[in-house]
């Protein structure tokens, strides 16, 4: 840990504080950070926006996506004030930054009624035993779609 991966968590903690009291949703924070310098912020919008998917580790790579005008983040570093949940976490490593910094955990998060557990309990499970019912229709024309895709020779990868 250097001083400039401590400042750089202090700047995602205060976006925590400032989410948190402009009431725009829970309290977390998170950047993105390329050569040494902070190129994307965000904040948990989820209530402010009616969007849950808007936690900070989403936003800030929204953000620094539209800014870089790529899909990756290679060469980042994301520093987060909590320790990403599983829709965070799916989306750093699409974004494929370098690192990621955090500095509460899960547990912490579940202290104050942000628990992400029983997500992760729903992964184990076999799709007819999940909460929210989940039924497979028209594979047999999704998947023409899928096979167009894998002969495209005209697509970007990632």
């Amino acid at each position: 840990m250097t001083e400039k991966d401590v400042e750089f968590m202090t700047r995602a903690i205060d976006l925590a504080r400032e989410g948190m009291n402009s009431n725009s949703g829970g309290p977390f924070g998170a950047i993105v950070v390329k050569d040494g310098k902070i190129i994307a912020e965000g904040f948990n919008s989820v209530t402010s926006t009616n969007d849950p998917t808007a936690h900070a580790e989403v936003v800030a790579i929204r953000r620094a996506c539209e800014k870089l005008g790529t899909f990756q983040l290679d060469d980042c570093i994301v520093y987060t004030s909590c320790e990403p949940c599983p829709m965070c976490l799916g989306a750093i490593y699409w974004a494929r930054p370098k690192a990621v910094f955090y500095a509460c955990d899960k547990v912490d998060a579940a202290r104050i009624d942000f628990d992400d557990e029983f997500i992760y309990e729903e992964l184990d499970k076999e799709m007819s035993n999940r909460t929210i019912k989940f039924t497979k229709i028209l594979q047999d024309k999704a998947i023409l779609v899928f096979n167009e895709w894998k002969d495209k020779v005209n697509k970007t990868e990632y």
